[in-house]
Parts: structure tokens; sequence; C-alpha cells
């Protein structure tokens, strides 16, 4: 059996509950913030059949995280092999994802694979509907900005508006 996993990587700072600034477009608006050290990186998957998101934060992305998020989909989908779908990020390509994919893979056929790796088109965001999840969490977190008063309120605002929930919006199921 093969799960499928549209993956990405979202960073989340203090900042996003400020939402969004209009200004002229010959100018650049700059913000005043406090808080900026406050931020949270979460990776998260949406499960290509079952349309099911998972996500699960980190204190940064890099490529151990990533192995780790890869092994968390693992435990996730015991006994089935993975393919994920994701962008060129420099940290799924090498170090610790490179060791970790010859580890599992090395000695099997390219059926057998227990990670395989698929690569979106490069700087195309418009590919992967697990950028339109992250724009919905991170508008839940404006639509309750009274209840935001903290990093950690922001934070827990924007795991309950996705974590574990089933998706279906036309780009989830743009590739079959």
């Amino acid at each position: 059996t093969l799960s499928v996993f549209i993956i990405d990587e979202c960073h989340l700072l203090w900042g996003d509950i400020c939402g969004y600034v209009w200004g002229r477009t010959d100018e650049r608006v700059e913000v005043p913030m406090t808080n900026e050290r406050y931020k949270q990186t979460y990776f998260g998957a949406l499960d290509y059949q079952t349309k099911e998101f998972l996500v699960k934060p980190y204190e940064k992305a890099d490529s151990e995280k990533t192995v780790e998020f890869l092994k968390y989909l693992q435990k996730k989908r015991p006994g089935q092999r993975i393919a994920v779908i994701w962008d060129g990020a420099s940290y799924h390509k090498y170090d610790k994802m490179r060791e970790y994919l010859e580890e599992i893979n090395s000695q099997l056929s390219q059926s057998q694979w227990q990670v395989t790796c698929v690569l979106f088109a490069p700087h195309a965001p418009e590919q992967n509907p697990v950028e339109d999840i992250w724009l919905m969490a991170k508008k839940a977190i404006r639509e309750n900005y009274y209840i935001c008063e903290s990093f950690k309120a922001v934070k827990k605002v924007f795991i309950e508006a996705i974590e574990g929930k089933i998706f279906s919006f036309p780009k989830v199921y743009k590739y079959g």
C-alpha cells in the first residue's frame, strides 16, 4: 500500500496576527514589530487519499527535522510505503535527508522504496495545496485576533484550524 502526502513547511511569526497592510504600490510600507523573536515552524502533510492534514511543530526546518517528520508520517501509516510531493527546499535534498533515504531504500528496487520523493516545479507554490491550508490557518488567527493575546494563543488557534481536519477545495483534487 502507498500513502501519498503533499508536504510543506510554515514559519509562523508573532507578527502574523497583524494581517495585511495596504499602501501605495510604489512605496514600501513598514510596520513596526515587537516580539519578532517569537516564531514556530510547522511541517504539514496532506494525505492525498483521505484529505486529512497532519501537522507537527519543530523549532526550525532543516534536514534533521525533515527526517523526523517523515518518520512521524511513517508511524502514522505503519506498514505502508510513503510518497511525498514537495518543493525543492535545500533541506529536502541534502545531509540527513539523503542519508536517511539511502538507509531505508538502498537495498530495495525503486518500486519498493519505503519513501519516494517527488518535487513540484521550481518556484511554484501555487501547485501546492498545503500553501492554501497555511493561509486558512493564518486567516483563523486574524479572525480570532481578540483571543490571541500571547504567542501561545496564536499557536493554539493556528493548530486548531487545521490539525487533523479533512480538506475539500479545488486544488486538493488537482492531481487526480
